[in-house]
């Protein structure tokens, strides 16, 4: 065991834990951010997706050891930007929410994608979330908010 200390949504947090244990469990357990879903546990259905020095990745595959001294956003600190407010209202908008599993880490590529490509077409948004897993929309009013936001960006 050992204190590993990062920055978690803007504040510096210490928690004691192995080098090896997953920045999604301490996310989850030691922290009781709960947005942070673990669906797959491998990597391949986005549900556990935060901004690691501003970058998404999948939680499930960030060891601790990885994060020491590093900036960790979770969809809880993401909720408190102007931005999340943009996302949030075209994906209720568009009826893009169902169960609300697959949501936070939607919410959070759909940002990531939007920062790096203000004005992406249909074609990039399906390739940039074809990452995400959602088994309740069937994804076309997901892709539908993000071409939303896409479009209210240009004008």
């Amino acid at each position: 065991m050992r204190n590993i200390t990062f920055t978690l949504n803007g504040e510096k947090v210490t928690v004691e834990t192995t080098l090896s244990r997953r920045l999604l469990d301490v996310i989850r357990i030691d922290l009781g951010l709960t947005g942070t879903k673990e669906g797959c546990g491998e990597g391949e259905c986005g549900a556990c997706q935060v901004y690691l020095d501003g970058k998404i990745v999948n939680s499930c595959l960030v060891p601790m050891s990885n994060v020491i001294g590093r900036e960790v956003q979770t969809i809880e600190g993401f909720a408190k930007t102007k931005a999340y407010e943009k996302i949030e209202k075209a994906y209720i908008e568009e009826g893009a929410v169902q169960c609300g599993f697959c949501t936070p880490g939607m919410v959070m590529a759909t940002n990531a994608l939007l920062k790096d490509n203000a004005h992406p077409n249909s074609k990039e948004i399906k390739e940039s979330l074809a990452g995400n897993i959602c088994r309740c929309t069937g994804y076309q009013t997901i892709f539908k908010a993000v071409k939303k936001i896409a479009d209210e960006e240009e004008k």
